[in-house]
């Protein structure tokens, strides 16, 4: 077991909106694969996909925001295919024990663990009275992201380079 083992990673919604200010301080950005059906501010992508578009079955083209549902049955397959195009930001729980964290060990550039939780917005923009319930990690895939990250301003901690212990 684990510290934060008792929250449910499966909600009455997986709608937790990224806060406009973090997308400000990261982006542009070109692609965002989880758009929220309603969004209370344009994140200036030229491709957005709903859950009804099935983000998951379409091409990824240039930098992506990545905010997928935090779902534990759902989160690896988006995380492997942002691992998998190479170019762009996750934002995920810092669920480092679990198994869908793995590619993000192997093949991501960049973790930044941020200094405090977030409270994320409801689909109408205001903020949710609760931060989000456990830590989050911003993930890093390819040079600009880590740029991005790094020029952000966002309180916090990098790791990179790191070696993974045989």
């Amino acid at each position: 077991m684990t510290i934060g083992s008792h929250q449910s990673t499966i909600g009455k919604s997986q709608v937790h909106l990224t806060p406009k200010w973090m997308i400000d301080a990261l982006g542009p950005f070109d692609t965002d694969p989880c758009a929220a059906t309603m969004r209370p501010w344009d994140i200036g992508t030229a491709c957005n996909w709903t859950a009804k578009d099935d983000g998951l079955a379409q091409v990824w083209k240039g930098f992506v925001w990545l905010n997928p549902p935090f779902h534990r049955y759902e989160v690896g397959r988006w995380i492997d295919a942002l691992a998998s195009h190479g170019h762009g930001i996750a934002l995920v729980h810092a669920r480092t024990e679990a198994g869908w964290f793995e590619p993000i060990w192997r093949k991501a550039d960049h973790l930044f663990f941020l200094a405090d939780r977030i409270k994320f917005c409801r689909p109408d923009g205001t903020e949710q009275p609760a931060n989000s319930g456990a830590p989050v990690v911003l993930v890093g895939f390819g040079a600009l992201a880590g740029e991005r990250i790094a020029a952000s301003g966002i309180p916090g901690f990098s790791i990179k380079d790191w070696e993974i212990a045989a």
